[in-house]
């Protein structure tokens, strides 16, 4: 068992005797003015019946109902279950010099001294952070990884001294290296480099500038904290007889240290940090008000804790109980009397009711529901069951808006975040909260939260953006009421950062569908086109091929109107013949009968027609016919050409 807050305890040890005074000195007074104003022969009589045993009793009972109560209030814990905790910071890695320069003495006791002074004051400032150290001279290397263990890092500090870097000299682009590769690739926190150092450089400048540069680029920031003095202070270290000596070069001069402003400047400069020399009063809470504070800080889980179970409702409901019992036991024993019986069985009844009604009510207050219990059980993270309960709670006391506040908390860490929502605006609305700022501001913030949340899954961008708006205008609400919150700040930025990044997105969005209707528009004319052409191409083969049909049609009509052209000059030719025929044979006719009648009339008149005259004179031709010469064979044989006829 342990006690999560043992001051009472001792408040215990001093309560109970005070208790016991108290009652001592009451009854005192007690009996004191009862012998005043009642008579002492009378005092007996009235007394009678009075148990001064009970009245012990009931003594004891509020002095254990106070011992309970003390006990309670010093919150009694056993029993453990081990869980995650979850801290937000950031990842810090000290670079400390330990080259021989560190140990002039321009700052007391010397500039080592001072430095590793400082990196414990600034680890007292990182609560919440993650701290690393490098240690470096000619070389360097990781003395310490990043933990927030602060005992480890404390005797890795302690064991830093100028020996512990066997190459001499100061690299500070090894240290930067070094504290580089330091930090975990896949970590979201920011990463702070806070370099002590005289700035004494034996590399050349342009290397430790690139090196800061490099470290700029993967969003490192590099603070540099100047130990020593411009003027310098001349070297001497300690033999192991207790001697100093000073160190010399290789020329034999002594070496004189200075503090290098301007290159530490550069350095921060160019690694988004500042330059701060370690002087004056409280300087690593200026480094980190002013440098480390105002970095958002992200939440990652870290290692496992031991979360103890409250206990201290068993001894509440003791005290409770103990109240309970004193005021129902009496200072005198009961006495049955005749008159009284009729009413003894109502009275115990009443009396058995009562009591059995506060043992029920403790039940319920002790066992089941209280905001002790529900705060137990967010602790535990079990935030669902509290949820319920601060939820029951809240509807019972509406007036309370500190049980909606925890229900609306519960409600987020459980993933319900629509009824998160309800339950932050019933905390808002209430006008109980009016005076509490710093609840409103803390439920503008949470308000702000869930409804960025609510609105991240969202497909729909519209409505996405209406959500993400209604959180800018929470967290702007949560600054107006502390404008020192960081946390709203920087959430405020980061929404307004998806915001215009949702908006691009959809300015995006309706470009392409423009580009992609016109696209398609443009499709669709260039397919109307190509369907217009191919019609076109069709009329246009069909038009061809009608024409060749039509000409080869137009010219066998033109060869059927030859042949019929033909055909019916044939015809009329036959025609004519026949005519010509048909005419011939009517001029033979009348030509025969005009000889008929020719030569009858010739035959009448004793002459010859031309017919007897025809015919006289083909025979006298046939006659000369005989009379043409014949040669003889032989000049016929030898006689060449043709055979003249004469």
């Amino acid at each position: 068992m342990k006690f999560a807050q043992p001051l009472f305890l001792w408040v215990l040890l001093a309560a109970l005797p005070a208790a016991a005074g108290l009652f001592y000195w009451s009854w005192h007074v007690k009996q004191k003015l009862m012998q005043q104003f009642i008579r002492s022969r009378l005092l007996g009589n009235l007394t009678v019946g009075v148990s001064p045993r009970r009245q012990a009793i009931r003594l004891a009972l509020l002095a254990a109902a106070l011992a309970g109560a003390l006990l309670a209030l010093a919150r009694p814990q056993w029993g453990f279950a081990w869980e995650e905790a979850k801290q937000k910071g950031l990842d810090i890695i000290v670079a400390m010099d330990t080259s021989r320069s560190m140990l002039a003495t321009d700052v007391a006791p010397n500039r080592l001294e001072k430095a590793k002074l400082a990196a414990f004051d600034l680890m007292r400032q990182a609560k919440s952070d993650r701290l690393g150290l490098v240690a470096f001279a000619g070389n360097a290397f990781l003395q310490s990884p990043l933990t927030l263990d602060d005992q480890a890092f404390r005797q890795n500090l302690d064991a830093v001294n100028v020996g512990i870097i066997p190459q001499g000299g100061t690299a500070l682009s090894a240290a930067i290296h070094t504290s580089i590769a330091a930090f975990e690739k896949n970590n979201d926190n920011h990463k702070v480099i806070v370099l002590f150092t005289d700035g004494e450089d034996h590399d050349a400048d342009t290397e430790t500038l690139a090196a800061a540069k490099e470290a700029a680029e993967t969003g490192i920031h590099i603070f540099t904290v100047g130990v020593g003095t411009p003027a310098g202070e001349l070297l001497r270290v300690k033999d192991d007889q207790g001697n100093f000596s000073y160190i010399k070069d290789e020329d034999g001069n002594v070496v004189k240290s200075h503090l290098n402003q301007p290159l530490l400047q550069q350095i921060a400069t160019e690694a988004n940090g500042f330059y701060l020399p370690l002087q004056g009063a409280n300087p690593m809470e200026a480094l980190y008000a002013r440098g480390l504070a105002p970095l958002p800080k992200s939440e990652s889980t870290t290692r496992l804790t031991r979360v103890y179970r409250e206990r201290y409702h068993w001894f509440l409901a003791f005290a409770a109980i103990c109240l309970l019992l004193e005021f129902m036991l009496p200072e005198s024993p009961r006495r049955s009397h005749r008159k009284e019986s009729a009413n003894s069985p109502a009275r115990s009844a009443l009396q058995t009711a009562a009591a059995t009604f506060c043992f029920v009510l403790m039940a319920a207050l002790t066992g089941q529901a209280s905001p002790s219990g529900a705060f137990s059980d967010y602790q535990s993270g079990d935030y669902k069951a509290a949820f319920d309960e601060y939820n029951r709670l809240s509807q019972q006391n509406t007036n309370d808006y500190r049980l909606h506040y925890d229900a609306g908390a519960a409600a987020y860490r459980a993933k319900q975040l629509e009824k998160a929502e309800k339950q932050f605006n019933e905390t808002l609305s209430s006008p109980a909260v009016a005076p509490d700022l710093p609840t409103q501001e803390h439920t503008y913030y949470n308000l702000g939260n869930t409804e960025y949340r609510l609105g991240e899954p969202l497909s729909e961008p519209d409505k996405k953006k209406e959500r993400w708006q209604q959180a800018v205008d929470s967290y702007t609400h949560a600054l107006r009421l502390n404008t020192n919150d960081l946390d709203a700040r920087n959430n405020l930025a980061f929404v307004k950062r998806k915001l215009e990044e949702l908006k691009q997105q959809q300015q995006q969005q309706k470009k392409q569908n423009k580009d992609q209707k016109d696209q398609d528009n443009k499709d669709q004319n260039q397919q109307q086109q190509q369907q217009q052409q191919n019609q076109d191409q069709k009329d246009q083969k069909d038009q061809q091929q009608q024409s060749s049909k039509q000409d080869q049609k137009s010219g066998q009509d033109k060869k059927n109107d030859e042949e019929q052209k033909k055909q019916e000059q044939a015809q009329k030719d036959k025609e004519q013949q026949e005519q010509q025929a048909k005419a011939g044979e009517q001029k033979d006719k009348d030509k025969s009968q005009e000889e008929a009648q020719q030569a009858a009339a010739a035959a009448a008149a004793g002459q010859m027609t031309p017919d007897e005259a025809r015919q006289i004179l083909a025979s006298q031709k046939d006659d000369e016919k005989t009379l043409i010469f014949q040669p003889d064979n032989k000049q016929a044989n030898t006689q060449t050409g043709k055979i003249k006829d004469w």
